[in-house]
């Protein structure tokens, strides 16, 4: 039985859309975002577009759907999570478990999965990541697949997906290094390196984090809990290794292996509400990965792409009584069985992917995968709570017909299997329950419109299958377990523009609309006091993404951008949709006032959001500022203030954010 809490998201749209859609009359061309110095691993992105970038660039199918390298770098975003934050479309927030959490258009990570290189790489049991535990530090790009997404991806990308980027190096000899320093005797530093040898290259990074607190604002008023200053038991330590082999036989054919270790701990700070307070920590949050991935062409016409992949997980959560964390808790509230759950995750999984130009103006792709979540808890005394595994079956077809050298159609359509191998939980005997199936459909029009931008409208019917937890966690004894959950599903509709609004910007814009049925919720009182999970959720999402960037001049760039949403809870009205904000707008500049010296202004707003039912967390705004000064053509000083103004704002309840603090890094690239 799992015994560890975790908290829901989604949330809220509606007028005055079509009135800001009419500003979107700006103008654009399709937007391309460029990984530095071709760095880009081309096998690892996932495109609907039939017409590939060139080398060293990731297409944008839809609105701010990329972040690059150099955006990560320039904001100082040292962890996926907060890269993401950079677009549109995206909310951040944290969990009662200190985890950085994001939602995109009122999704949630389980119907937003995380990928790398087109590989799943969520956790097994519940579908979650936490995004702080990703670093940047060895990342090309990240693309972000909005509703509307390619059958590459596979099952449960009900909202989209997240796919992260790895490099690939173009040089015989090119990497950087970075270390940072920041308030919290925080400490880092990563270093890259690749190399290219005629067929044969090699990426290699690592990565180190270190960090004993955060501080509060000086605005937040101590509770018996917090008592202000830096921030209680919110230390963190990770770490990551990765490696890439690559070989290219011809011009047409690759072939790479991948290795990654990341290893993490972290405590994880107590609610500011005492009667809300667990007092956690995690002595470990660990994963290790090894991917294969290929592409291989078959005459002229055909591709045909592989990958392979196996992932372990592995973490520890101990409960505590008290904020001395001296005893271990084993029953009550804030409690873990035994004082000490154990989780041991394996995935193994592949998919075959066979793309075809053979029919003029068609671009067809074949796709299959396979993949097997293995979950085992266990607990102090190395009892064995729960074991369960999942095996997916997916089988899809996408095909980009070029109607005209203007109109391209997209079409798309895939079946996924769920099947319960295994099924075991200490104390509850149970039978193994029968095959869950999805359907998916999608339809996508775009018109190239030549010297000004693209036009986009995008249909999908969209599937998230249930976990492990959601079928058989049994919260504490609170809920009753329900193995014969079935998919949720949503109906996903945008319409969007990507052009040039004058000389040297650009700008994009996209109203979307997602109808969700089926959608997993507690039933409260289902016997006696406990709830059950069940398919009776119905919520609509809308909303409006607005964006624009560009160079006013060799001295000046700017950019900004702006998302509304509205999250209706059809099947529950007095119920509150938590965790986001309807408005959220993030402006920047950077102006360099001479050649060696770039200053950097970040501004993001956000309106309240719901923390529950009767709580309305406030809006807020902050800015920071940040100096870059480059010594050298390779070597780099930068420091800066992110918080300026020490706002006091919280993105959950309980668990406030950081006040002002300050960094400073130097990088070296060669």
């Amino acid at each position: 039985m799992n015994k560890r809490g975790k908290q829901p998201q989604l949330r809220k749209a509606g007028q005055g859309i079509l009135a800001a859609a009419i500003l979107a009359a700006f103008g654009s061309s399709p937007a391309w975002a460029h990984g530095e110095d071709g760095t880009v691993f081309e096998l690892g992105t996932v495109t609907i577009m039939g017409k590939r970038p060139q080398a060293g660039e990731v297409g944008e199918d839809q609105v701010a759907s990329v972040v690059t390298r150099q955006e990560m770098q320039r904001f100082n975003r040292d962890n996926v999570g907060d890269a993401l934050n950079l677009l549109s479309g995206v909310t951040l927030s944290n969990n009662s478990r200190n985890e950085k959490t994001i939602s995109v258009r009122g999704f949630d990570a389980r119907q937003v999965p995380l990928f790398i290189d087109g590989i799943p790489v969520y956790v097994p049991y519940d579908g979650y990541v936490d995004f702080n535990r990703f670093s940047t530090a060895d990342l090309a790009a990240i693309q972000v697949a909005k509703g509307f997404s390619s059958v590459a991806y596979g099952a449960n990308t009900m909202g989209g997906a997240i796919n992260l980027i790895s490099r690939k190096p173009t040089k015989a000899l090119e990497g950087d290094a970075s270390i940072g320093f920041a308030e919290g005797s925080e400490r880092q530093a990563s270093a890259n390196v690749g190399t290219r040898q005629g067929r044969w290259y090699l990426q290699a990074g690592v990565s180190w984090l270190r960090s004993d607190s955060f501080p509060l604002s000086s605005d937040f008023r101590p509770t018996a809990t917090e008592d202000g200053g830096d921030r209680n038991n919110a230390y963190r330590k990770d770490s990551k290794v990765s490696l890439k082999v690559g070989f290219m036989p011809n011009a047409s054919d690759e072939y790479a292996v991948s290795y990654y270790k990341q290893d993490g701990k972290k405590g994880q700070p107590p609610s500011t509400d005492p009667t809300a307070a667990r007092y956690w920590k995690w002595p470990y949050w660990d994963k290790e990965s090894l991917y294969f991935i290929s592409n291989t062409a078959l005459g002229r016409s055909e591709l045909l792409q592989v990958r392979l992949y196996h992932d372990r997980y592995g973490n520890e959560v101990d409960s505590y009584t008290n904020g001395s964390y001296t005893t271990l808790k084993p029953s009550g509230s804030g409690s873990v069985g035994t004082g000490r759950s154990i989780y041991k995750d394996k995935t193994n999984g592949g998919s075959i992917t066979l793309e075809s130009s053979r029919w003029d103006a068609h671009s067809l792709r074949l796709v299959a995968h396979f993949k097997s979540d293995d979950h085992r808890e266990t607990d102090a005394n190395s009892t064995l709570n729960s074991n369960f595994k999942d095996e997916f079956l997916s089988y899809a077809v996408e095909d980009n017909i070029q109607l005209s050298p203007s109109f391209m159609l997209a079409l798309g359509a895939g079946r996924h299997e769920q099947r319960a191998k295994t099924v075991y939980s200490l104390g509850n005997p149970y039978s193994v329950p029968g095959r869950k199936s999805a359907n998916n459909v999608q339809a996508g029009l775009y018109y190239d419109w030549s010297g000004i931008g693209r036009l986009y409208a995008t249909a999908a019917k969209k599937t998230r299958l249930p976990t492990l937890k959601d079928r058989y966690s049994q919260r504490l004894g609170t809920f009753i377990e329900n193995p014969n959950l079935q998919a949720e599903e949503a109906l996903n509709y945008e319409i969007g523009y990507q052009g040039r609004a004058w000389n040297g910007a650009k700008a994009e814009a996209a109203l979307f609309y997602s109808d969700v049925s089926d959608k997993i919720q507690s039933q409260a009182n289902v016997v006696g006091n406990k709830s059950q999970m069940r398919n009776i959720g119905k919520v609509h999402l809308s909303g409006l993404e607005l964006g624009v960037s560009g160079q006013y001049a060799s001295w000046l760039e700017y950019g900004a951008n702006f998302t509304y949403t509205e999250l209706k809870n059809v099947s529950a009205p007095a119920v509150k949709l938590t965790d986001i904000p309807r408005r959220k707008l993030t402006a920047h500049a950077l102006l360099r006032p001479m050649d060696q010296l770039e200053l950097i202004a970040f501004i993001e707003n956000n309106s309240g959001r719901w923390a529950n039912n009767t709580l309305e967390l406030s809006g807020f705004t902050t800015a920071n500022l940040k100096a870059n000064y480059r010594l050298t053509r390779q070597l780099a000083l930068e420091a800066g203030v992110n918080n300026v103004a020490d706002r006091n704002y919280a993105l959950a309840d309980g668990f406030p954010s950081a006040g002002r603090n300050w960094f400073a890094n130097i990088r070296y690239q060669y």
